[in-house]
């Protein structure tokens, strides 16, 4: 996993695996199953523990790929915690780290979030992290992630 980069989160423990195609597998606890280790999916990785290790939520509050139906069609949010009632709180969209957050991400995480009602919205590319509040008058941006005890992604 050395040729992945180094990301603007804490260093994480992945439990990894080859196949016989010569791919790498990770483990991803909160799902209990193996994934294809992409480039995305480093990002995923570290996004899931950075919440459930510093910013406290516990992993059964954390949906991977949480379905959205959008305008007739399926779509999927990479991660979405949901609150003590099991409504959703926090969308995150990640994006591999070659991608650039931009407008495009944010008006997707924000279709997604029309949606869902979160309150907060996320995106990352693992090196550069928004993260948005929404208010009676539209998004306010934050310095970290909602709830998180050490204040930001670095």
């Amino acid at each position: 996993m050395s040729h992945y980069p180094t990301l603007n989160f804490p260093p994480i423990r992945l439990r990894a695996r080859h196949t016989a195609n010569g791919r790498t597998e990770v483990f991803d606890a909160v799902r209990g199953r193996w994934l294809v280790l992409t480039p995305e999916e480093w990002v995923r990785r570290h996004v899931v523990e950075y919440l459930r290790n510093e910013c406290g939520y516990a992993p059964q509050l954390i949906v991977e790929e949480y379905p959205i139906p959008l305008n007739g069609m399926a779509q999927r949010a990479d991660i979405v915690v949901m609150n003590s009632e099991a409504r959703p709180e926090l969308v995150v969209e990640c994006k591999e780290p070659g991608i650039k957050i931009n407008d495009n991400v944010l008006r997707q995480v924000v279709r997604y979030n029309s949606v869902l009602g979160c309150r907060y919205i996320a995106m990352t590319n693992g090196i550069e992290t928004f993260c948005y509040e929404m208010g009676d008058s539209g998004y306010k941006p934050l310095s970290h992630f909602p709830h998180c005890r050490c204040g930001d992604t670095k």
